[in-house]
Parts: structure tokens; sequence; C-alpha cells
């Protein structure tokens, strides 16, 4: 139970975290200064090692069953710190305009197709690994630097699905409802299917040789 709690703890600061980027990224009058400086979530949360769902669920590939457990309560922990931060969020002077922006996200995305959602967050989930595993991997520290930022800057701009994000802006929008709910686990399958692409295609590759 130890292991699970301090995994929830871990995952309830990555969703402050994720959540504060979100928070610049709505505040920038700029679109591509703001989608850099979301990146600043990511780089804080693989600094310090917290949980970040899209970036563990590539693992699942080279982990045993019960690691599913684990990701469910990453997931479950992203939700509580993503909704707690939009929670304080709005009752500060910033809440009126970041939830102004927030809703305008939301209703593009519950008004798009579950087919639309699950492609975007998809490519989505393919950057975050590739960001995760960067980062990881990379000794340089400008290298890793780069495979965090260039990622998220990508994706946000490309209009990809971000569960965890998403997670933030439905609460600052005031925008959950059943609907909205059904369409992030629409995301997060397709934020999990493309983080586990690569490493797939990753393994299958190490044994062809």
């Amino acid at each position: 139970m130890r292991k699970y709690f301090d995994c929830l703890l871990r995952s309830f600061a990555t969703g402050i975290c994720i959540a504060i980027g979100g928070i610049v990224y709505l505040s920038c009058p700029n679109k591509y200064i703001g989608a850099v400086l979301f990146g600043t979530g990511l780089f804080t949360v693989l600094t310090f090692g917290f949980d970040l769902f899209t970036g563990k669920v590539g693992y699942l590939v080279n982990n045993k069953p019960s690691y599913l457990t684990d990701l469910a309560v990453i997931w479950l922990g992203n939700l509580i710190g993503t909704a707690f931060t939009g929670v304080c969020i709005l009752n500060t002077r910033q809440g009126a305009a970041v939830s102004e922006k927030a809703s305008a996200l939301c209703d593009v995305k519950l008004a798009d197709s579950l087919p639309s959602l699950f492609i975007l967050a998809f490519f989505c989930g393919m950057l975050m690994f590739i960001a995760a595993d960067g980062f990881k991997q990379i000794p340089f520290p400008v290298g890793k630097m780069l495979a965090v930022f260039l990622p998220v800057t990508v994706f946000i701009l490309s209009g990809f699905e971000h569960c965890v994000a998403n997670m933030f802006y439905f609460t600052a929008a005031g925008a959950w409802s059943v609907n909205a709910f059904g369409r992030l686990i629409v995301m997060t399958l397709g934020n999990s299917a493309g983080g586990i692409l690569i490493p797939l295609l990753r393994k299958g590759l190490t044994k062809s040789e």
C-alpha cells in the first residue's frame, strides 16, 4: 500500500505541474511562446521524478501486467492534482480569464468526434513517450531540454490531445460531465496506444537482430 500511496503523491504533484503549464499556455497572448512555456510542467515532472501517465504508459511493454495498477494510480493522481490546481486558480484574479480560454478549448473537444479525439491523442502519446524516454536516455543537458520542449511544443501547436492537460482544462472551464469524462477516457486510450507504439516497434526490431 505504501508503494501506491507514494505513487499517488508523485502523480498528484505531476497534476499540479501540468496544470501550471496549462495556466501559462492559456495566459500567454502568443500561442507559440505559450506552447514552449507549457513544457516547463513536463520538465519539472521529469527532473524531480514525478509520475505522468503519458510519460509512463509506454513502459507497459516492458513490465508485468501488474504495471496496469500503477498506471491506474498515476492516472487518478494526475486527475486529482490537475483538478486541485484548476479549482485553486478559479479562486484567484486570474480565474475568469483562464476559465474563458479553457472554455473555448473545451467547446472544440466536446464537439469533436470520438475517432478524431482518439487519433489526435494517439499522436500526442507518441510525442510524450519521445519526450520522457529522450529525457531519460540522452546524456547531454541540451539534448534533454530539447527532448522535453520540442515534443510538447509540437503536440500543442498541432492540436493533439493530452488527457492530463485536458483534465485541467475541463476543470478550469467548469465543463465536467458524463460526456466530458467519456471523451477523456477515449483520449486516455489514444495516448496509451500512441505511447506504446515506439516501445513495441523497438522491441520487435531488437528481437529481429
